[in-house]
């Protein structure tokens, strides 16, 4: 059991692969025993600068940079937790972040201290990435620590997903989860030793961050670029020599929007892990590059739970379930429904710690994903008689947009701040880039009139960049049920009319600030 923990695979990694190289930032080569010695001195530096030890909570709000995984692997060295935030978060979603990790340390890049102190005055914040006559800033010790006493069900990192019909939950992550996830992994995509991974997406997303433990597993190379380029793809997949990446929903399309180029089936990429993608435009991005996408299912709650190799693929199908794990489709009382019938997607791992432990100071929220031992996901799928599975739609009230997450009460929130907003309902409405778009319908106080930029620009003093609506419908009244609640079904259904005001139409430009 014991091996089933970072540092534990970390060690054995070390001692069989030596100086073999494991990660490349830009610029930046790290051997499988460098990184073992990294940790252990990013660990001596926690523990001697800033307190930190076994079962303490440090916060990072750090881009793909080196710094980050430093900071990580040394707290999980000292059986500490990280709690890494999108560094797009401001406002009272970075306020209740921050306050829902305890944590007393925080990690930020230079330009995102200000968010920090404007969230949480009373927090310590350590500069990373900043000139050496900054002040305090992140930098490893000279000397090393041993590794704290872990185990396979200690919390390895707090990780935060969007609520649907509250604040950001943090999914509680134990050390023996990212195992399982690299295991399945490794066996679903066939990592090799010879393989090298390449990741656009951020190591706040857990995605990016199992990227790294599949790689330690397998005795490979794991690349991060600092963000997803469309015209920097081919380069940047050549330039490396990746032969594995990982591509959200909507990347791919964006992809395909590039101008073709003759050579585009000569990059070396043979496996893109991309869930999610409708069937056609799969076929697309197989006929240009010559790959095959490989879906799944797998969530920051859970593991890698759906999936199929790559003889075993059946386009527009998930794949079937992993050894380890019990899948159900259920009706809304959780009883099973035949073969062939939609249903909610329900998950249970046979492995201790293969799930999350829950979230993080959110017992009422844990017992309702967990209600009857069975993780709910809110998906609703169909499996045929052989066992395969199919992606159908979403019962939550979330809201995915170019791979982010998106809770449509945080937007709501932030619209009902303008003094003119009576009431809102925050949904999602279809995309050309087969995910989702932000779409509001507002409710003006009567007497009042309200230009639909100044409330975007009321908005992003709330919200992060991705989460602004880009659609937005001016209505008398919002459809209701008998007890008060929006029929946001409805709203979904009607969805884009010629009276919905589109910014992108409209040529307002969001702030990345």
């Amino acid at each position: 059991m014991t091996e089933r923990t970072v540092p534990a695979m970390l060690r054995a990694a070390a001692a069989q692969h030596g100086d073999r190289e494991l990660v490349r930032f830009e610029g930046v080569s790290w051997s499988y025993r460098e990184t073992e010695r990294i940790a252990a001195r990013a660990a001596q530096r926690l523990r001697e600068s800033y307190g930190i030890g076994r079962g303490d909570a440090v916060a990072l709000l750090v881009r793909n940079r080196p710094e980050f995984l430093e900071i990580v692997l040394g707290a999980a060295w000292l059986g500490a937790v990280s709690a890494p935030l999108n560094v797009a978060a401001k406002g009272e979603q970075l306020r209740h972040m921050l306050a829902n990790s305890g944590a007393s340390v925080v990690f930020a890049e230079e330009d995102l201290v200000d968010r920090v102190r404007e969230a949480d005055a009373s927090l310590r914040v350590v500069l990373v990435g900043a000139p050496a006559d900054a002040g305090e800033g992140w930098s490893l010790a000279d000397s090393a620590a041993e590794p704290e006493p872990v185990g396979p069900g200690d919390p390895f990192a707090i990780l935060y997903t969007s609520g649907t019909t509250g604040l950001s939950k943090g999914v509680v992550c134990p050390h023996a989860q990212y195992y399982w996830w690299a295991h399945h992994n490794i066996s679903l995509l066939e990592i090799e030793a010879d393989d090298v991974l390449l990741t656009t997406l951020p190591l706040f997303h857990t995605n990016a961050l199992s990227a790294f433990v599949q790689a330690l597993r397998a005795g490979a190379k794991i690349v991060y670029e600092a963000r997803f380029s469309a015209s920097g793809f081919r380069r940047s997949m050549t330039d490396s020599g990746a032969t594995i990446t990982f591509l959200l929903g909507a990347m791919v399309p964006i992809l395909l929007t590039t101008p073709e180029q003759e050579d585009d089936a000569d990059i070396p990429l043979d496996r893109v892990l991309a869930p999610g993608v409708p069937e056609q435009v799969a076929d697309q991005f197989a006929e240009r590059f010559g790959i095959r996408l490989i879906d799944g299912f797998a969530s920051t709650e859970s593991n890698f739970v759906i999936g199929s190799r790559a003889g075993e693929r059946r386009p527009g199908w998930m794949g079937t379930a992993q050894e380890g794990f019990e899948v159900r489709v259920a009706d809304e009382h959780g009883d099973e429904v035949p073969d062939g019938t939609p249903g909610e997607l329900l998950l249970r791992a046979r492995e201790p710690y293969a799930f999350s432990l829950g979230y993080n100071r959110m017992p009422e929220a844990t017992v309702a994903a967990w209600g009857n031992l069975w993780l709910h996901t809110g998906d609703r799928v169909v499996r045929n008689e052989d066992g395969y599975f199919k992606f159908v739609d979403r019962l939550k009230d979330v809201i995915r947009r170019r791979g982010e997450n998106i809770s449509s009460f945080e937007v709501e929130e932030a619209l009902l701040r303008h003094e003119a907003v009576e009431a809102v309902a925050v949904f999602p409405v279809g995309s050309d880039l087969a995910e989702d778009e932000v779409m509001a319908a507002v409710v003006v106080k009567q007497g009042q009139s309200l230009p639909p930029e100044a409330l975007l620009d009321r908005a992003q003093e709330y919200l992060a960049y991705f989460a602004v609506p880009r659609y937005v419908d001016f209505v008398t009244e919002l459809p209701l049920t008998e007890n008060g609640k929006v029929r946001k079904f409805v709203l979904r259904e009607r969805g884009v009319t010629e009276s919905t005001w589109d910014r992108e139409a409209a040529g307002y430009v969001l702030r990345r600030d």
